[in-house]
This record gives structure tokens, sequence and C-alpha cells, in this order.
């Protein structure tokens, strides 16, 4: 937050433009406050249960206080979690982990780690896109974090920024293809059209290199899963 000094050598010209400055982060923290408002309302109302942390460090806080300590926790791919420093957190205090973004971990580790993740105690990943009506929409590529998502795990946690907030399904698939997609193409290094163009060519787009293969939306809260969203007040993830 940005503040006003009192000393007497501020112009009225600075003074003004600390005000606008001011003035236009509290309307933007308004504007996100009243889309969250709207939005946890309509994830519960599709069963989901919803909460919103203003910051990241208060959405760890709330997170660690939903994990039991002996919990086998399993970890969907996801650049959310680690932004927020959520695996440190979960490792630190002595949580079994299923992580197959593990470093140093072999290819064969990782797919047993995939598999274990449906048998976890807690599921957490982040999601591509939420609908202000209150969906879910993502896109895999082998599909171990939907499946994780949908069915196994009796508890899932969905962590996301509000930066992922979307209108409606079908900005929700513009966002995945146009921004989710690409920037997670450049992170891995991988060689689909949208990660030389910056937006998806759906139609030039093909095996090996495609890396959306996985469509799925979230439209209720899965029967056999208890799920909460956890919205951050922040940027976070692709």
């Amino acid at each position: 937050m940005l503040k006003m000094s009192s000393s007497k050598n501020n112009s009225p010209a600075i003074l003004q433009l600390l005000r606008r400055s001011l003035a236009l982060e509290k309307a933007r923290d308004w504007h996100t406050e009243k889309t969250v408002q709207t939005v946890v309302l309509n994830l519960r109302k599709n069963g989901f249960t919803a909460l919103y942390a203003p910051t990241k460090e208060e959405a760890v806080k709330k997170i660690l206080d939903m994990i039991p300590k002996d919990a086998k926790v399993g970890l969907g791919g996801s650049v959310t979690l680690r932004e927020i420093e959520l695996v440190k957190a979960l490792s630190e205090r002595g949580n079994t982990l299923a992580d197959h973004w593990r470093p140093g971990i072999s290819k064969e580790e990782a797919k047993q780690a995939r598999q274990s993740q449906l048998t976890s105690d807690i599921f957490l990943a982040s999601t591509n896109a939420i609908t202000m009506d209150g969906k879910l929409l993502n896109i895999d590529g082998s599909g171990n974090r939907v499946a994780a998502m949908i069915y196994g795990p009796p508890k899932v946690i969905v962590v996301a920024g509000v930066n992922k907030i979307v209108k409606d399904l079908e900005e929700a698939m513009k966002r995945v293809r146009n921004v989710a997609t690409p920037m997670n193409a450049n992170r891995l290094g991988s060689k689909p059209p949208c990660s030389l163009t910056g937006i998806c060519t759906e139609d030039q787009c093909e095996l090996p290199e495609r890396l959306c293969h996985i469509i799925t939306i979230l439209e209720r809260r899965p029967n056999e899963t208890d799920t909460t969203v956890v919205l951050v007040g922040e940027r976070l993830g692709y």
C-alpha cells in the first residue's frame, strides 16, 4: 500500500499523484473483493467449499490447518503450490508427499508418484480457470491431475490466484489455450506452436509436441470428493 509522506518538501503535484495512486489501488482492491465474493458464493452453490485468502501467506495458513501432519499428500503439477511455498511448508513439517516434480526424481519414480497421488489422503492442485458462476476448467497432458481431482483422494484442495477468474466457460477455454498453455510450454521447453507464437493454433498442433490432451469441466463438486477451493487475492501460476 502506498503511503503519503508528511514531509513539507512534497509538492502539490506529487501529493496529487500519490492520492491518485492510492485511489486506483483502493478501486482495484474493491473490484477484486466483489469479484471473489461472487465466485465464492457460486462455488458454494455448486457444492464446493470455497474460501478466500487476501495473501499467499494467509492461504498457506488456512490450507495447513486443513491438513493433518500425518496425512499423505498428493501434489498435482502446479506452479501455484510452489509459488506460495506450500510444498516447502508441508515438507518441513513432515508430511509424506507424492510429488512427481521432486528434484532429481527418475522417470519411473515420477510415474509411481503420480499413481500414489490417486490414493493420497489429501490431493492438492491448482486449476487453469474458474468461471464467475463457479465452474473449474482444466486441460492436462497425462491426466493424473484431473483424475485425482475427480475421484480417489477423499479430500481435494484447489488453490488459485484471482488472475484465473474468468467470465464463463468460453472465456475459460480461451484463457487456457492462449495464456496458461503457452506459458507452461515455455517453462517446460516444449515446442508446440503456441510456445513460439504465445497463442493457440490448434489446427497446427499435433503429437508429439501437443500438450493439450484432456479437457475436464467440474460443473459441480464430484459426489464422493470433499473439494475445497481456496482463492488467493494475488496473481499466481499461469
